[in-house]
């Protein structure tokens, strides 16, 4: 049976910051897009981190920093840990377990962005399989 991949349960909607806008400019996305974290990208499209709305928190609102002039570069988590699409979900959680993260950008094969695949989706996923495994074992009964 083939593995499942990446590129099939992945968000293919990714919001994206710059590592020089600045992280009230982020901050106002998040609130816009109703999201917690955007993939900070360089300038040819490949991902270089993440800042998250608990990276303004901590960063700015509690150190007091500025953040109209704080910039996303100087709070985001880099480097990002990222996989390409083909890559089978089990090694994309396996990767995950290695490197201690929740969220990984996911790269088509020229590196560029190409969707987020965070735990909650892979726990998502196996909900949904396990809920059919509990209907078929019923049904057999």
């Amino acid at each position: 049976m083939p593995r499942m991949s990446v590129g099939r349960i992945c968000v293919r909607t990714v919001h994206v910051a710059g590592p020089g806008e600045t992280a009230r400019e982020a901050a106002r996305r998040m609130v816009t897009e109703g999201v917690g974290t955007l993939v900070v990208l360089g300038g040819d499209r490949r991902p270089v981190g993440f800042v998250t709305d608990r990276d303004v928190m901590f960063h700015c609102v509690a150190e007091g920093r500025d953040a109209g002039r704080t910039k996303v570069e100087e709070i985001m988590a880099a480097p990002v840990v990222t996989v390409s699409e083909d890559l089978p979900i089990e090694d994309a959680l396996s990767r995950m377990a290695e490197t201690g993260v929740r969220r990984l950008a996911v790269v088509d094969r020229a590196g560029c962005l190409a969707g987020l695949l965070a735990l909650d989706d892979i726990l998502d996923l196996l909900s949904e399989e396990f809920g059919t495994i509990g209907r078929l074992l019923r049904g057999s009964g």
